[in-house]
């Protein structure tokens, strides 16, 4: 990425202050003149984003959706998922990677995670395929892609769908590959405190199968059954739609479309992302300057393994409380004391939340997925133990902010964690 090259001044210049600039706004005036008009014109914002899209990451097809997590379930329907079934996901994620399982009917089952690079573990992974593993949604958490040679190759040895959650990764690689591109689909989020956004919610995903696609447009969208994979291919044309005659949903689908000015704000981020991408990737490297710089030996730099690059959705720390001297709640109140803006902890484990522990989904545990007559599996249950490496790990995850928009504000979080090592190596 040349624009880490840059001097950080001329970095942050590239960005508008609050995240919407003079490109954001021509092209939601763009729509607002055009008067949300239902179209097929092929040069409509819809069909220019999911382009551009697509040529960023070198894929043929982009399916713009309303979140990042519809996407994912979209990708899931498409794929065949439903009762009966298994889906493997980690434990250390946002509760969407496993609950569009639920949402699908299928059963979330957890593996693992590394515990340097706090991704999902293959070696689990392989422990927890059953003959009713139908998919692994492997996450790149903050940034960093997980080991996918071994994720692909578990996947074509059991016949696997490999769905790429990348809510938290934009342009990172994995030993030459773009992060998106490696499974059969990939999901990209816009909510608001990602890389991008479309204006705090939006998604989408990409992928080069055809029919894939297709399927996933259709499970996006009510299930239109004319719809295609092409890029804008997003109505369905009026000669159709107004005979009575028309027949327009051959497949179950939901309401998952992005709206036309939330695509006007993304084409505009994406049109930037590789300075927003850059000016993360400088703060994260700032911090670790600093860690390294005060010889601070309780927080432990995240690991990048070789052949890949981590672009920084957040910077996250390992907390070693003994040699700190202080438990993650007062080293975080230090740490605002001194100017900085709040510390965010890792979600709870997934398979640890209550929606998960008591199999609240429906009105009765015994109506989850896990209790359904379709589902041969054996798991039941959440409880503490499945996941040892994340349940211990997670209590001492430090995320600190990556995603300011100017150089002073960066330059000021920078300073309150230097501030903080300081007071606690006394």
């Amino acid at each position: 990425m040349e624009l880490c090259q840059l001097p950080p001044r001329e970095l942050f210049g590239m960005l508008p202050a609050n995240r919407v600039g003079e490109q954001d706004r021509r092209y939601v005036g763009e729509v607002l003149s055009a008067g949300f008009r239902n179209t097929e014109d092929p040069a409509d914002i819809f069909a220019r984003f999911e382009s551009a899209f697509a040529r960023r990451f070198g894929v043929r097809y982009a399916i713009l959706h309303n979140s990042g997590t519809g996407t994912m379930q979209s990708c899931l329907l498409a794929a065949g998922i439903g009762p009966g079934d298994e889906v493997i996901v980690p434990p250390l994620t946002a509760v969407s990677t496993a609950m569009v399982v639920v949402q699908c009917g299928a059963v979330p089952v957890f593996a693992d995670i590394d515990p340097h690079t706090f991704n999902i573990d293959p070696r689990d992974v392989a422990r927890k395929i059953t003959p009713y593993t139908r998919a692994v949604i492997p996450v790149s958490l903050y940034g960093l892609a997980p080991d996918y040679d071994a994720i692909m190759e578990l996947a074509r040895t059991h016949g696997l769908t490999v769905i790429e959650d990348d809510a938290q990764c934009f342009l990172a690689e994995y030993k030459g590959k773009l992060v998106g591109t490696i499974g059969h689909a990939a999901s990209f989020s816009f909510q608001a405190s990602k890389h991008m956004t479309s204006g705090g919610d939006g998604g989408v995903v990409v992928t080069d199968d055809k029919e894939y696609a297709r399927s996933i447009r259709k499970r996006a969208s009510l299930g239109f059954r004319t719809l295609g994979a092409a890029p804008g291919d997003v109505f369905v044309p009026r000669d159709l739609r107004q005979d009575h005659s028309f027949e327009r949903h051959d497949v179950m689908g939901y309401n998952f479309r992005m709206s036309a000015v939330q695509a006007a704000l993304g084409l505009a981020q994406l049109e930037r992302l590789d300075a927003l991408v850059a000016a993360r990737v400088y703060i994260a490297k700032r911090y670790e300057q600093v860690i390294r710089g005060e010889r601070c030996q309780w927080l432990i730099p995240p690991v990048v393994p070789e052949g890949c690059s981590h672009t920084y959705w957040s910077y996250v720390c390992k907390l070693d409380e003994g040699r700190a001297g202080v438990d993650w709640r007062t080293f975080r109140r230090i740490f605002i004391s001194h100017g900085g803006d709040g510390l965010y902890a890792a979600w709870r484990p997934v398979h640890l939340e209550p929606v998960f522990r008591h199999l609240a989904f429906y009105g009765r545990p015994e109506q989850a997925p896990n209790f359904d007559p379709r589902y041969q599996g054996s798991v039941k249950c959440y409880q503490p133990g499945d996941c040892p490496v994340c349940e211990s790990l997670q209590p001492r995850l430090c995320q600190f902010k990556t995603s300011m928009q100017t150089l002073e504000k960066a330059e000021s979080q920078i300073s309150a964690l230097r501030a903080t090592i300081r007071v606690l190596s006394r």
